[in-house]
């Protein structure tokens, strides 16, 4: 009896595979085994970073409002405090948007903050 190797059936799966593939360089974009660990391998990378993306661009805002409110000699860990207090809910995103394109209105944001400011206390000996 012949051998059936699926004929027109695993020619599509294998097109579907191979064009999933596209713009891999070197094997992984033509030789299909390859092509099926890439892309199973792509498919996770893709599911995960999706998830990370959401934290690596909560990672900038910080680190930009952060740099932002240094420079008007505010620590940042209290600065967040001082704008809940003062009852601004402007989040990360729009706050270091503002201190990048609108430098007007973000220095408005922190001195409506700046009496809202918790000292720190000293630590007893």
């Amino acid at each position: 009896m012949p051998r059936v190797t699926g004929g027109p059936t695993h020619a599509r799966k294998r097109k579907r595979v191979l064009k999933r593939a596209k713009g891999f360089v070197g094997g992984p974009g033509t030789i299909y085994r390859q092509a099926i660990e890439f892309t199973r391998k792509a498919g996770k990378y893709a599911t995960r970073d999706r998830r990370q993306k959401k934290r690596h661009f909560r990672t900038l805002w910080v680190t930009r409002l952060a740099a932002a409110v240094r420079e008007r000699g505010i620590p940042y860990n209290r600065f967040i405090p001082a704008l809940v207090a003062a009852g601004i809910e402007l989040n990360r995103k729009m706050l270091s948007d503002l201190a990048n394109i609108d430098v007007a209105a973000f220095n408005a944001i922190v001195e409506l903050a700046r009496p809202h400011l918790v000292l720190q206390t000293p630590k007893a000996a």
